[in-house]
């Protein structure tokens, strides 16, 4: 369970409560599951959790917006299988937009099933030319009566080819570049849409490109109107960026765990090898880090839950250091157990290979640090003090 007393100050006393609820249920119905060993494999399972969360009711904190229960929620997850944390992830950024902007009928036809477990979702905005560049998107999106009409290719999108609904992110005139970007919601039997192909991690993880050639969306699954697209999609990042920060600390919390361990119980040189002062100097640098960056984490999600209009700042501190810190802690848990930590089916290689793409996705640390500096520079006094 996440350490409630280090991050007390961010959480309402009802949280203490969730976190320990979703540690019985981690514990009881997501740890007992064998780790996929392949791509076939993890999007059988993917599905299935989705399923077992709906039914227990943990995608209930995303309709709620309750960011500092996402954050308890995935921290948890995290811990206990990074393929769970994913699911719910992917379920927060698909069904999020529609909790912002959809209206009684979408809600209705989407966001209730994706809530209840029973429809998994999809979050499409990145392109083969588009990552962290989103206006350079080429997907085009032609108005067709009513409604439109679209022509594109997705890459590197989450639950690709066993999501149920794909929300999509495209541009009515790609010259235009962020000012035409509309959000549509694409049934995955959308006649026009089609599951190009599997893209695999090293990490098991529905991950694929999909494509729509004239692919019709009528008027009532739009979701935002070219123009507004954009704000929606970076709406719903800023709010879930913290809760990548909180996944993170749950898979460094877990290889802090069992590097704990294994120091104990290994002995060197007729001693445990947790009497050697390197390895206590490593573990104390990890515990440090893990604490920190929850702090982060919890601060940035406590903030967006009191009300705060935006926590652009907030989040990117949150988002980069936590990501970072947790490669650094899983780096040096592989370390500390030496040859069993580069097995295969050993948890702290898996964490390894989980925890890379934490920097990378919903805005590499180098983006971040990005628009740390910019908050920096547009706030600090033009001339020094002194």
């Amino acid at each position: 369970m996440p350490d409630v007393g280090t991050i007390r100050a961010f959480l309402a006393a009802s949280h203490a409560d969730l976190a320990a609820r979703c540690e019985a249920f981690a514990a009881a119905d997501i740890a007992p599951h064998t780790p996929p060993g392949n791509d076939d494999t993890a999007r059988t399972q993917a599905r299935a959790f989705a399923q077992l969360l709906g039914h227990a009711g943990w995608f209930n904190a995303i309709g709620a917006q309750d960011l500092r229960a996402c954050c308890l929620i995935r921290e948890t997850l995290a811990q206990a299988s990074p393929l769970a944390d994913a699911v719910f992830a992917l379920q927060a950024l698909g069904s999020l937009p529609l909790v912002l902007a959809g209206s009684d009928a979408q809600k209705g036809r989407w966001l209730e099933p994706a809530m209840a477990g029973t429809a998994v979702a999809a979050f499409a905005m990145t392109e083969p030319e588009a990552g962290s560049d989103v206006a350079a998107m080429t997907t085009r999106a032609t108005a067709d009566g009513t409604g439109f009409v679209l022509n594109g290719t997705k890459t590197f999108i989450s639950n690709a080819g066993i999501a149920d609904f794909y929300v999509v992110f495209a541009s009515s005139d790609p010259g235009a570049g962020s000012k035409a970007i509309g959000c549509f919601l694409v049934p995955a039997n959308a006649s026009g849409f089609r599951f190009v192909r599997a893209q695999v991690l090293s990490a098991p993880h529905p991950l694929g490109e999909i494509a729509f050639v004239n692919c019709r969306v009528p008027a009532e699954d739009v979701l935002a109107a070219p123009g507004a697209g954009l704000n929606l999609g970076l709406a719903t990042l800023d709010r879930l960026r913290a809760t990548v920060g909180a996944a993170a600390c749950g898979m460094a919390a877990r290889a802090l765990a069992e590097a704990l361990a294994h120091v104990r119980s290994r002995r060197q040189f007729g001693q445990a090898l947790a009497d050697f002062q390197l390895t206590q100097a490593r573990l104390a640098r990890m515990a440090t880090d893990l604490a920190a960056a929850r702090l982060l984490v919890y601060r940035a999600a406590a903030d967006q839950d009191a009300g705060a209009e935006r926590v652009t700042l907030q989040s990117a501190m949150a988002k980069s250091f936590a990501t970072e810190a947790a490669q650094r802690i899983v780096d040096d848990a592989v370390q500390l157990l030496g040859g069993s930590g580069v097995l295969a089916d050993h948890p702290v290689d898996r964490l390894y290979r989980s925890v890379r793409a934490l920097r990378i996705y919903e805005g590499t640390t180098e983006i971040q640090h990005l628009i740390i500096a910019r908050h920096l520079l547009r706030d600090a006094p033009a001339t020094a003090q002194t």
